[in-house]
């Protein structure tokens, strides 16, 4: 049987995660097609069977089909899927020279072209191919591009389909901001974006309520009628409204779609919580970060998408010292269900318990918890988010 994308988006069976697997403060450093088979084999104890890469300029996305291709090989029940990513970017992105939003990086070709190559060879692996990430959300300042671009190229993809010279029930689309998918600030909705719906065969749509806890707090402080609840009972609130946050930036998505009279799949291409930061969630700024809530975020999340039947690549599997090499507590290294070395965060605790890593391991460490396993020193770090009060006052 040919399991398709169709088969696996929206399946609770085929629980999705966001995966990196590089282990040092450098991507210069390249997993070993052996490191990610240890991944792979502890991703799918997991329960996962769809991971998402996000680039072909470096080896790491076909090293990861290829580890896949070989544990598949001695094992032909071994299942996993991957939703591949193609990076896309604007003129002069990540040089010293002043990015041209306006045009398209001459590398964008090669990266489409490398992309498509490698769904060509692996059907059976890659199911989905998402052109650009957060390649089209306006804060993305040294890179984003026009939607234009990502239409191209995913009109691209398409013809290439209709020519079989692609996979036919591979799918295509383009994984972005719930902004740049048009629920957010209306610059958003263009033309270009409106034909972009129409092109992709779902929408994938990222959502962070982490972020916001800095950037947007109102939803997530204490507010005064909840004062007087016990501290634990204030961050699950809090928690239960940060699920809220990230549900209405799905329906703002969901609404914009309807209302072009497009009825397409949404699914959640990113969303995550992060477990360290010494900057605006951490215990000076939103008080938003610890391995608690990210837990609770995880648990929420997970329920809430499987019983809608969406998809969540969630944000993600093991944490990467390279997002943030000059702040080793900087919050974007510290997104991973799993530590750089292989501890079980939280949120994975009962997995732990349940065995499911038993003779698994990473960096030649088995799979063991966080902080011993020890909950009350767990909860010692945990912080309950601000008063209203406490928001409003300069720091």
């Amino acid at each position: 049987m040919n399991i398709t994308a169709k088969d696996i988006l929206g399946n609770p069976e085929y629980r999705a995660i966001s995966y990196g697997g590089y282990r040092e403060v450098s991507r210069e450093t390249q997993p070993t097609v052996a490191e990610l088979k240890e991944d792979m084999k502890i991703l799918h104890a997991m329960g996962i069977r769809i991971l998402r890469t996000y680039n072909v300029q470096l080896p790491h996305a076909s090293n990861v089909v290829k580890a896949i291709k070989e544990l598949k090989e001695v094992d032909p029940d071994f299942e996993m899927y991957v939703m591949l990513g193609a990076w896309i970017d604007c003129k002069n992105a990540w040089t010293d020279m002043e990015p041209d939003h306006e045009v398209e990086s001459e590398q964008n070709e090669g990266e489409i072209e490398r992309a498509a190559k490698l769904a060509r060879e692996y059907p059976d692996i890659i199911k989905v191919l998402a052109v650009g990430n957060e390649a089209m959300v306006k804060w993305a300042a040294s890179y984003y591009v026009q939607p234009w671009v990502i239409l191209k190229w995913v009109n691209h993809l398409q013809e290439m389909k209709k020519k079989g010279e692609l996979p036919e029930d591979l799918w295509i689309t383009c994984s972005d901001d719930f902004a740049s998918w048009g629920g957010g600030d209306p610059e958003y909705h263009t033309e270009d974006l409106q034909a972009l719906i129409k092109a992709v065969d779902y929408v994938s749509m990222h959502t962070y309520p982490y972020h916001n806890t800095h950037y947007n707090p109102e939803f997530w402080g204490v507010p005064e009628e909840e004062e007087g609840l016990s501290d634990l009972e204030k961050i699950d609130n809090a928690m239960e409204r940060a699920l809220a946050f990230a549900q209405g930036q799905y329906q703002a998505v969901s609404d914009y779609v309807s209302s072009l009279g497009v009825d397409k799949p949404i699914h959640i291409g990113e969303t995550g919580w992060a477990s360290v930061s010494d900057g605006h969630y951490g215990p000076k700024g939103s008080r938003a970060t610890d391995e608690y809530k990210q837990g609770r975020y995880h648990e929420l999340m997970r329920e809430w998408t499987e019983a809608e039947g969406i998809s969540c690549f969630y944000f993600e599997a093991f944490s990467e010292k390279w997002k943030d090499p000059h702040n080793k507590k900087g919050s974007e290294n510290h997104f991973g269900l799993l530590t750089v070395d292989g501890k079980a965060k939280y949120p994975l605790w009962d997995l732990v318990d349940q065995g499911v890593f038993k003779g698994l391991g990473r960096n030649n460490k088995p799979i063991t918890k966080t902080y011993k396993g020890n909950k009350d020193s767990l909860m010692l770090e945990v912080q309950v988010p601000p008063t209203r009060r406490e928001q409003t006052i300069p720091h």
